[in-house]
């Protein structure tokens, strides 16, 4: 019996794909093993993202599986490989899972205005003072809020100075001086989840049980997935011990998850967050997340953008969502095609692009 992950396949002709090309491009992300160890808590151990003591993985992790993947035109499977209903953890594919999270809540009325102080209606220490009272929710979205503190056990010190080219092999964790709120532009996994507990307070309910009811259920998703925090993100909210989830998998915990699953988020995206002639994401809100930011051109609300031809091959129209050690979920308007790719080595995402694109008739 099938999953309630499956997509209907369709002939990579009658897709209007070259079929031998786009084998090509199959084998070729087959081939392109991630540099990503198996055993990845050993790897976050080691000290990959910063070295101890601030390396400490506070949240659950899982030894990964081997490339994997699939290619959707429509809505329908033209191509796959490896296990892609294996489990695995997804690290910043969840920043992209918070921005859908953040348009419901929206949509719902309970955020006002997305350049509203989140203190305005978050009650909480993290969201106090004359630098984090100031911040509102488009800058937690853009990643340019500037947040100061410590949440859950994890200094914002930490990503400070992060240089996503050279992750790995970059110093951070600097002690910059912090700009005002909104006007400097930084990848930092502490401020993701400072967002993720700001959106816990306003859903007063576990983030993983409203995604599972208000997205994945509705887009026929599996049951395989979970999305955890650490064992320090515990908060009572309304006399509940609540997990508040983190944003990546960076100390553990984070999305873990199935390319399926994973290519029917991006099937959203595309479909405008309509699915099946239901709406499932505010009207907007997929232009919302694809606008660029001021500070950084290439990033929009926690989706990654591809206006500025950071790959040249795809689409100026296309955006992503990524996360650490290969993982990325490829959405192209323009040519109605979505990737799910799993554990694909970083340096050959350009030239898979590339290859998917020259294999489009």
């Amino acid at each position: 019996m099938e999953s309630p992950s499956s997509f209907p396949p369709i002939a990579p002709a009658e897709a209007g794909f070259d079929p031998d090309r786009l084998a090509a491009a199959v084998a070729f992300a087959e081939a392109s093993d991630s540099p990503f160890p198996r055993d990845l808590l050993a790897h976050l151990e080691s000290g990959f993202f910063e070295p101890p003591p601030d390396n400490e993985v506070l949240g659950n992790t899982a030894a990964r599986g081997a490339p994997n993947g699939l290619i959707l035109r429509e809505g329908r499977l033209v191509a796959r490989w490896g296990d892609t209903r294996r489990v695995d953890m997804t690290f910043s594919v969840a920043k992209s899972y918070l921005a859908l999270l953040a348009g419901l809540a929206l949509g719902d009325g309970l955020i006002a205005d997305l350049d509203a102080p989140v203190s305005a209606s978050v009650r909480d220490p993290a969201f106090e003072g004359p630098q984090n009272g100031a911040i509102t929710w488009r800058m937690l979205l853009q990643q340019t809020s500037e947040w100061e503190g410590t949440l859950f056990g994890k200094a914002d010190r930490i990503d400070r100075g992060r240089d996503l080219k050279r992750e790995g092999a970059g110093p951070k964790g600097i002690d910059r001086p912090l700009k005002a709120p909104g006007t400097y532009w930084e990848y930092n996994d502490v401020r993701v989840n400072a967002l993720s507990l700001a959106l816990l307070h306003r859903f007063r309910r576990p983030l993983p049980e409203v995604f599972a009811e208000r997205v994945m259920h509705p887009i026929g998703a599996s049951a395989d997935w979970r999305w955890e925090g650490y064992r320090t993100s515990f908060v009572e909210i309304d006399g509940q011990r609540i997990q508040s989830v983190s944003g990546g998998g960076h100390w553990g915990g984070g999305v873990f998850t199935h390319a399926e699953d994973q290519a029917r988020i991006g099937q959203l995206m595309l479909q405008d967050g309509v699915w099946e002639g239901r709406r499932v994401l505010p009207e907007g809100w997929v232009a919302a997340c694809t606008a660029p930011c001021a500070l950084n051109a290439d990033y929009g609300l926690l989706w990654w953008l591809n206006g500025q031809g950071r790959y040249p091959a795809a689409s100026r129209e296309s955006f992503f969502a990524q996360g650490a050690g290969g993982n990325v979920i490829w959405v192209d308007p323009r040519n109605r095609i979505v990737g799910a790719f799993r554990w694909l080595a970083p340096t050959a995402l350009p030239e898979l692009l590339a290859m998917v694109m020259a294999a489009k008739a």
